[in-house]
């Protein structure tokens, strides 16, 4: 264990609980405070709401709203909160989107576990974080990332409910579940 950090408090949003109790307990061994989790997007922006944490961990993709049209909910819900991101997508257009919603940090799911605590410790300070995984792809990234051509969709045009409807229709699920 590093030296204790200061009482920083931190929201966990992710919708797998297992990745939920891992990050909890590498935060809590840093000597962060663990405020509380969700494992959805919309209750993850009550809970900032109600906690008013210091910084929020979130992920990108989750059931119903993603985790990169809930940054600015939560940044109204709580607008002091600071937001990093914490996804296995390291496509540099997820980074570039996620920061244009707001996101104060971005850290690869692939990270090594101390990358975790200098995102929180960078954006509490009022840093940017991009996690050195990340950083030589995003900086390499500035323009077009090849998945998509030019002139065809892009998610980022999406509104969000067109994002979420889209999510929903990759994960299987039905037109009536979806309405």
């Amino acid at each position: 264990m590093t030296e204790p950090a200061t009482s920083i408090s931190i929201l966990l949003i992710d919708d797998e609980a297992l990745i939920r109790a891992g990050l909890r307990a590498l935060l809590e061994l840093e000597g962060f405070r663990v405020v509380g989790e969700a494992g959805e997007a919309r209750g993850g922006i009550r809970l900032a709401g109600e906690f008013h944490p210091d910084i929020v961990v979130l992920d990108i993709a989750m059931p119903g709203m993603s985790g990169l049209d809930a940054v600015a909910p939560i940044k109204k819900a709580s607008p002091a909160t600071k937001v990093v991101i914490a996804s296995q997508h390291e496509g540099h257009s997820y980074v570039r989107q996620a920061l244009e919603a707001g996101a104060d940090g971005y850290l690869s799911k692939a990270s090594d576990p101390q990358d975790l605590r200098a995102a929180i410790e960078a954006v509490s300070s009022g840093e940017s974080f991009l996690s050195p995984r990340l950083a030589g792809t995003f900086a390499a990234g500035s323009h077009a990332d090849g998945l998509v051509p030019a002139t065809g969709l892009r998610l980022d045009r999406l509104t969000p409910r067109e994002r979420e409807v889209f999510q929903l229709i990759a994960v299987g699920r039905a037109n009536k579940e979806i309405a």
